[in-house]
């Protein structure tokens, strides 16, 4: 069994509690106008076009597939640039084991590993194989995740899950659709079942001014999550024009002054836990 791998951190403090290895997949279901890792979304189509581009020779086809020569890479990121299939020629097709080795090397100074993508839940069984393993290693497991997969039909990973980071991206469904192309019926159901299973460790929505209602989101989510575990870390963050898609990289970020007006709301609302980054 292997999964796409976009890319492996050793060492993270943003993707959960403690120090944190992390696991970027690859391969989305939500297509966000304003993602900040767009090459993540698509599987590499081996087109050819970033090939040319490589000033050193790291990348070639074979057999019809482009290969990445990693030792040969400069990570100047040429090749994601030049792809139109928001994709990346980098992606290591890595089993459990390849992973573990990796996670094994800085075992001594993590708290625990997060899978994140992408979507990380389109590989769930993948998933369920390797917490196996990482809770044989004494570290704790998180998931990152857009919540358009149901948590409800995977209870088995859900068990090896220590707790799971949710995006609620927009709380109007039309809204949602805009932004993601996806409904987000199942993102509120995920919010309410992984809450009543003690498995939320925090839910985040992207603050993008003149673009969402970010009033009426904040509003809404936070009702939910107080009405749910008053508990539960809200996330409020800062839409930033960083590694975004050209149209998206005019947006402004918000003010201070927006962002404390939506952390006031969320904690007269009864949210308990909520933090701005």
């Amino acid at each position: 069994m292997r999964a796409p791998v976009n890319k492996l951190i050793p060492f993270s403090s943003v993707d959960g509690p403690g120090n944190r290895f992390s696991i970027f997949f690859q391969g989305c279901n939500f297509n966000c106008l304003y993602c900040h890792n767009p090459e993540t979304i698509n599987l590499c189509s081996s087109c050819g076009a970033c090939v040319d581009v490589c000033p050193n020779n790291a990348l070639d086809v074979i057999d019809g597939k482009v290969v990445w020569k990693e030792a040969f890479c400069l990570k100047c990121d040429l090749c994601i640039n030049e792809c139109s299939n928001l994709s990346s020629p980098k992606v290591k097709y890595m089993s459990v084991e390849e992973i573990l080795k990796e996670i094994i090397k800085y075992k001594t100074f993590l708290s625990g590993v997060t899978v994140s993508g992408g979507e990380c839940m389109l590989y769930a069984e993948f998933l369920k194989e390797l917490f196996k393993e990482i809770k044989n290693l004494n570290l704790t497991c998180f998931i990152d995740s857009n919540g358009l997969i149901l948590f409800e039909g995977f209870n088995d990973l859900l068990n090896l899950t220590d707790a799971v980071m949710l995006d609620v991206k927009s709380f109007d469904e039309r809204e949602h659709i805009m932004l993601t192309g996806k409904s987000n019926k199942n993102v509120l159901k995920n919010l309410v079942y992984l809450g009543s299973k003690g498995k939320l460790y925090e839910a985040r929505t992207v603050v993008v001014p003149d673009v969402l209602d970010n009033v009426s989101n904040v509003d809404n989510v936070s009702r939910m999550i107080a009405k749910i575990d008053d508990k539960i870390r809200y996330k409020l963050i800062k839409f930033r024009p960083l590694g975004v898609r050209k149209e998206f990289s005019k947006i402004k970020i918000p003010s201070d002054d927006l962002m404390a007006k939506l952390k006031d709301i969320a904690l007269k609302n009864g949210c308990k836990n909520v933090i701005i980054t």
